[in-house]
């Protein structure tokens, strides 16, 4: 593609109409944007010290959002095994399980909301300061549902109070992860974004075994005491992550991409609106890209663990433990999928990561419904390497389907109105399918349909943003106009 000239006529600074103006004008020039097309950049930073901080960026990304995704997975772990009984006390079990789900699902609904209001702020005044925001706002929910009176204490407040304090983890979540992202892949070479978007990705795999691994240590306690406090600490000692990770993240400068972008001109006034009158087919197929890699982790984890623990034989200090050893596997292979994705095609990576979901996901079921551990870590192990070396890509998917000016909104308005739609209500939607058919072949299916559904939104996206080979050259891709 031939670079925009008035974009080199006009490098100085330009009211923000027209900046909308250049954006709605040449949609296919949204590539234009990316400093990474032009060598001189950074004229001043000598290589070594380009990989330096590159390598910082990912770091920080890492330990934010494995921070983040902690706080936001303990309360799947504590939806599964407890919430119902402190919280909805006066529900049936199955009900009480129902309605644990549901407020887990409130944190997934807020997400979008989250993505919106520091999608907005991250790509009009940075990425830096959003992501300070919204690790304090989780870590700051996440202690106080550690401090929470349960439903014998206060009655009705107590629900009420958690889902608001849900709704809070949702916000900063659904702004977390799209700044995540664009701190690793704004900071890398040009040829390696896609492998520095996984370092993002890797936050969710290791909170997730972090906040297993925390109740697993918990859930040795009696019942009682279990019930009374011993749920609430992992709530609690997140404060002491949350610490680390603001003194981490705080030392990061902005994104070379993004100070490029607003020395050259001012801010869109309204990213949110750019993104939904130019870009709307790709925010929708954006939504569908991510279903296997978001949804099908919450069946195998929240869902598993409250069918393994209350339908099986299995007490719940096992099956943590499988899920602990599972999310090894994850940490392991995930960032194998943005390795393939960068050696191969995107597209033949997409089909060879993602097709043996329809065997290994069935197996899965299948060896825990017998109720061996070891056969139940051997089926969820194998079941782990399609959709976790997927979510690897996904990252450096979807930040190259926007210009850097509306890139942190539009890729987190798709990726959390997924979550939304898909992870948040695979628990729920689980535990129903379950509760009124009795087996858990439904169940097996709702997984097949995520994968399927995904299939059906990730190769069309590829082939209109002509992202087949996601690391070609910046310049020499094109975007048809959504």
């Amino acid at each position: 593609m031939q670079q925009d000239p008035q974009a080199e006529a006009k490098p100085e600074a330009r009211p923000e109409a027209q900046s909308e103006a250049k954006l709605d004008a040449h949609p296919e020039a949204k590539l234009d944007a990316h400093p990474e097309a032009k060598p001189d950049a950074h004229p001043d930073a000598q290589p070594a010290a380009q990989a330096r901080d590159a390598r910082r960026a990912g770091v920080t990304a890492f330990v934010g959002t494995t921070i983040e995704w902690f706080d936001f997975y303990i309360y799947g772990s504590a939806s599964a095994l407890v919430l119902g009984k402190v919280f909805f006390a006066d529900a049936s079990p199955a009900v009480g399980t129902l309605a644990a789900f549901a407020t887990f699902w409130v944190g997934f609904l807020a997400r979008p909301l989250g993505g919106l209001i520091f999608g907005h702020f991250g790509d009009k005044y940075g990425r830096k300061k959003a992501l300070v925001t919204t690790l304090t706002m989780m870590g700051a929910a996440t202690f106080c549902v550690g401090l929470l009176p349960g439903y014998a204490q206060i009655g009705a407040a107590a629900p009420i109070l958690l889902v608001l304090l849900r709704m809070i983890q949702g916000v900063a979540m659904g702004g977390e992860w799209g700044g995540a992202v664009l701190i690793a892949t704004e900071y890398a070479p040009p040829k390696r974004k896609l492998l520095y978007g996984a370092f993002a990705q890797q936050g969710s795999p290791v909170g997730n075994l972090l906040a297993t691994l925390a109740f697993l240590g918990i859930a040795q306690l009696p019942d009682a005491a279990f019930e009374s406090w011993g749920w609430r600490v992992p709530f609690l000692f997140s404060a002491v992550l949350v610490g680390i990770g603001l003194f981490i993240r705080l030392r990061l400068a902005e994104t070379p991409e993004m100070q490029t972008a607003l020395a050259r001109n001012k801010p869109v006034k309204l990213p949110i609106k750019t993104v939904l009158t130019r870009y709307p087919l790709l925010v929708f197929l954006g939504v569908i890209a991510g279903t296997a890699g978001v949804a099908i982790t919450y069946v195998k984890t929240t869902f598993a663990l409250s069918w393994a623990t209350s339908d099986l034989d299995f007490d719940r200090s096992t099956f943590l433990t499988v899920i602990s050893l599972a999310l090894v596997v994850q940490v392991i292979v995930q960032p194998f999928g943005a390795v393939l994705a960068s050696k191969w095609p995107v597209r033949k990576a997409v089909l060879w990561m993602l097709l043996p979901e329809f065997v290994l996901l069935p197996l899965m079921f299948v060896l825990v419904a017998t109720g061996d551990f070891w056969l139940a870590v051997l089926g969820m192990g194998l079941a782990t390497f399609p959709h976790a070396m997927y979510y690897a890509a996904l990252a450096g998917i979807l930040a190259r389907v926007y210009p850097v000016e509306v890139r942190y909104t539009g890729m987190s308005l798709s990726y959390q109105l997924c979550t939304t739609l898909f992870a948040g209500t695979a628990p729920i939607v689980s535990q129903w399918l379950l509760s009124t058919s009795g087996s858990i072949w439904p169940v097996v299916g709702l997984g097949l349909g995520y994968t399927a559904l995904t299939l059906a939104g990730v190769l069309p996206l590829l082939a209109r943003t002509g992202g087949d080979n996601v690391l070609a050259p910046a310049n020499s891709r094109t975007t048809q106009p959504a």
